[in-house]
């Protein structure tokens, strides 16, 4: 699935799933603490207007690829204090889109790797 996709779904989304689907577009491994949050970074940097988003771990929805349990990724997230490990809400207009794929992301670990 593409950031297309996922905005074909709903143009409003949270960021963990943009940073999911972001990485299988990558194919970089999305259960990546540091990686997240350099891609929260990143999305601030560039202006990208976000609301934070109240996600509740138990209810965020399956398993993805090689088993990864994405609430196990939120609770690993919900252990770190800061704004650069929360999830927000963001519109997936064409200039945000263009803001996030501008994102590299530094000794990115693809999943072949893994």
């Amino acid at each position: 699935m593409t950031l297309e996709d996922l905005r074909q779904k709903a143009l409003f989304q949270n960021t963990i799933d943009v940073w999911i689907m972001y990485s299988e577009e990558k194919n970089w491994d999305w259960y990546d603490i540091a990686g997240y949050t350099d891609f929260i970074r990143h999305i601030h940097s560039n202006a990208v207007k976000m609301q934070k988003f109240p996600l509740c771990i138990k209810e965020s929805g399956g398993m993805f690829e090689r088993g990864k349990d994405k609430a196990k990724f939120l609770e690993e997230l919900s252990h770190i204090s800061g704004e650069d490990v929360a999830a927000y809400t963001l519109k997936l207009s064409n200039e945000v889109l263009h803001a996030i794929r501008s994102f590299k992301k530094m000794d990115a670990p693809t999943k072949s790797d893994i």
